[in-house]
């Protein structure tokens, strides 16, 4: 048995195929992976990586298994799954994952290739487990793979925990112990006993107070958004194809922009932490419908509709589309009067943390600061934006102060 010291629990224990796994290079790589990519430029401390937030889900699924009394075999494949998780990741995490996506089919779960090979899939064969029924567990499928990935999943139990921690924002602070202590199957669902409501709702109101703080805040939001488009221009001038980017860690992504002609420029501002600035900041309300659902293509045609109007560069153009809020929390199952029930169905929060998740919903546009105004007023005329107050062009100190400023830096 190996122990390791950990930030979150203290003292985590990994033995069997997990500690065999443990210096494989698949998930060695997660060392270099940033959890939380660009959030960095906002909390200088949030420099955890996903290795270490894989150690804390094994810990996690480690203590389900035992409250849930499950052994053996069983257990194995899911203490190997849920190590195992990330390791479908790119650089940066989910900052590229929809770019990576477009390009190879894959989400960061489907990880059959990754561990149907190599070092991986030598110790899960050495320890009697199929790769595939481990990659089906990451993926979520089956009942055990509920624990790895679901609406009560320990993944989401560790990070919400580890990111407050590294951020020093006290939201995510959920409690994780009665969460697994409490967890339990009715008719192969996952589902919190009874009498723990309150312990699910703490899940949802902890999500929607880290989202604008942390997850959403618009210096990160920028800071993608820049990264993003250069892992793109990379991708388009050949310099490498999207499956080999996706086994890069931070270092080999960085280090491929700061040496192409295309991306060197983006590559140094994001050194600098010079970034480009809010153009506009716009409410769903403010926004077409239509422009909501754009997909990538239109996105791309619509920026280059603003710089043209704005009479700039298109690569000084960027716009940033969240997708519509959404609470997959909402239908993890409690257990109400002997029976199991979504919790939206059970908790007037549920309604009130959607009307929030709107609220803080903001389209971007982010262009250099000697630029901003201009396009500003040049996106309002192209996207047909119903903004007369948000526009936030100016750059002076103190302007750009508003709620989803507070903890971070501006």
């Amino acid at each position: 048995m190996t122990t390791i010291k950990d930030s979150v629990h203290d003292h985590v224990a990994v033995e069997g195929v997990a500690r065999d796994l443990l210096d494989t290079p698949p998930l060695q790589r997660l060392r270099h992976v940033k959890q939380l990519g660009t959030v960095t430029l906002v909390y200088p401390s949030a420099n955890h990586t996903r290795f270490e937030h894989s150690l804390g889900v094994h810990h996690l699924a480690d203590e389900a298994l035992s409250h849930l009394g499950i052994e053996g075999k069983q257990a194995e494949r899911v203490r190997a799954a849920a190590l195992l998780h990330d390791v479908g990741h790119g650089p940066y995490s989910h900052n590229l994952e929809h770019l990576l996506y477009r390009e190879t089919g894959k989400w960061h779960d489907d990880v059959h290739g990754l561990l149907g090979e190599g070092a991986v899939a030598r110790v899960l064969s050495d320890h009697g487990l199929n790769p595939d029924t481990v990659a089906d567990l990451v993926a979520g499928d089956g009942k055990l793979g509920q624990l790895v990935s679901g609406e009560l999943d320990v993944d989401r139990m560790d990070y919400l925990v580890r990111d407050a921690h590294h951020t020093g924002v006290p939201y995510g602070t959920i409690d994780h112990e009665r969460l697994v202590r409490e967890l339990r199957f009715v008719d192969d669902e996952l589902v919190l006993a009874e009498g723990n409501v309150q312990t699910a709702e703490s899940l949802l109101v902890a999500r929607a107070l880290m989202t604008p703080t942390v997850y959403g805040h618009h210096t990160a939001r920028i800071a993608k958004s820049m990264l993003r488009r250069a892992a793109e221009r990379l991708l388009d001038t050949g310099v490498t194809d999207a499956e080999t980017m996706r086994r890069w860690d931070d270092h080999d992504l960085i280090a491929a922009l700061r040496a192409a002609d295309a991306t060197a420029e983006t590559a140094a501002r994001l050194d600098r932490r010079d970034l480009f600035k809010r153009a506009v900041w716009a409410e769903m309300g403010d926004v077409p419908e239509s422009l909501i659902d754009a997909d990538h293509d239109q996105v791309r045609e619509a920026e280059r509709e603003v710089a043209d109007d704005a009479e700039v560069d298109p690569a000084d153009v960027v716009l940033d589309v969240p997708g519509r809020p959404e609470m997959a929390e909402s239908t993890s199952r409690v257990v109400v009067n002997g029976e199991g029930r979504p919790l939206g169905d059970q908790s007037t929060l549920v309604s009130a943390l959607r009307a929030v998740q709107r609220d803080q919903w903001r389209l971007g546009v982010y262009a250099p600061a000697d630029a901003s105004e201009r396009v500003g007023h040049a996106a309002s005329r192209v996207l047909g934006l119903d903004i007369d107050g948000s526009l936030v062009s100016d750059t002076r100190p103190g302007v750009h102060a508003t709620l989803d400023d507070f903890g971070g830096q501006s």
